[in-house]
C-alpha cells in the first residue's frame, strides 16, 4: 500500500492560496497572490528534495495541475523541480468525465476523489506527493487518507485567503524532521498519527 504525503506552502495564519503569483488563484477577491516571493533559499529546495526523491508520483486537484504543472514545465532556467515534475506520474482528480490532461505522464482519476484516491493508495507502492490542491487535501485528511504533511511556513500573516485547516476533526501529528531557511521559512515534516495521543 502506498502513502500520501502532502507538501504545502503556508502563511503563519494558515493561508495556502496562491503563493506563487498574482494570477495563480484570485478566487474570492484574493489580492495577496505571490506572497511567497522573496523568501527563496537553497535550504528550502534541499528540504523538499528529500521528499521528492522518495516520491513515486504526484497527486493533484485539476486546478492545481493546470497551474502548477503548466508553470514548471514552461520554466527554462535550471531548477530542482522541472525534470522531476515532467518525469513523475501525475494523478489528477476530476469529477468531470473526459477531462483533458495536456502534460506528459498524466493519469486521470475520474469521479469522487476520496473513492478514487483510496483505491489508488491500495494499488501502488511508495509515496504519492500532493502539491497544493487545498480542496482535495482537506477531503483526503477528513477521510483519513493522508499519511504525512510537509509544511513550509513563511513569516508572513495575510489576514485573508483560503486556509489549509478549517473546521473539521482533530488531526494529531508527529514531527519527523525540521529546519529553517535563512529567510525565516520554518520547514517541518510530520507523520499523521492514526490515533490521537491520550492526555
Amino acid at each position: 500500500m502506498g502513502r500520501i504525503i502532502a507538501t504545502e506552502n503556508l502563511s503563519l495564519d494558515g493561508v495556502l492560496q496562491a503563493p506563487a503569483s498574482a494570477e495563480e488563484d484570485p478566487r474570492g477577491g484574493f489580492r495577496h497572490g505571490g506572497w511567497a516571493a522573496g523568501y527563496e533559499d537553497p535550504a528550502i529546495g534541499a528540504f523538499l528534495g528529500e521528499d521528492m526523491a522518495r516520491s513515486r508520483g504526484m497527486l493533484f486537484g485539476h486546478r492545481t495541475y493546470d497551474q502548477l504543472v503548466g508553470h514548471w514545465l514552461s520554466v527554462t532556467e535550471p531548477n530542482p523541480f522541472t525534470d522531476v515534475i515532467r518525469a513523475a506520474p501525475k494523478y489528477v482528480c476530476s469529477r468531470r468525465a473526459g477531462t483533458e490532461l495536456p502534460h506528459p505522464n498524466s493519469i486521470l482519476l475520474e469521479g469522487e476523489a476520496v473513492r478514487t484516491v483510496a483505491r489508488l493508495r491500495e494499488e501502488i507502492e511508495g509515496d504519492l506527493t500532493v502539491l497544493g490542491s487545498g480542496e482535495l487535501l482537506r477531503s483526503l485528511l477528513a477521510a483519513g487518507l493522508v499519511d504525512g504533511l510537509v509544511l513550509m511556513t513563511y513569516p508572513i500573516v495575510l489576514g485573508s485567503g483560503t486556509r489549509l485547516f478549517g473546521q473539521g476533526e482533530r488531526v494529531d501529528l508527529a514531527l519527523r524532521r525540521a529546519g529553517r531557511s535563512a529567510t525565516g521559512v520554518q520547514m517541518a515534516e510530520y507523520a499523521v498519527r492514526p490515533e490521537p495521543r491520550t492526555p
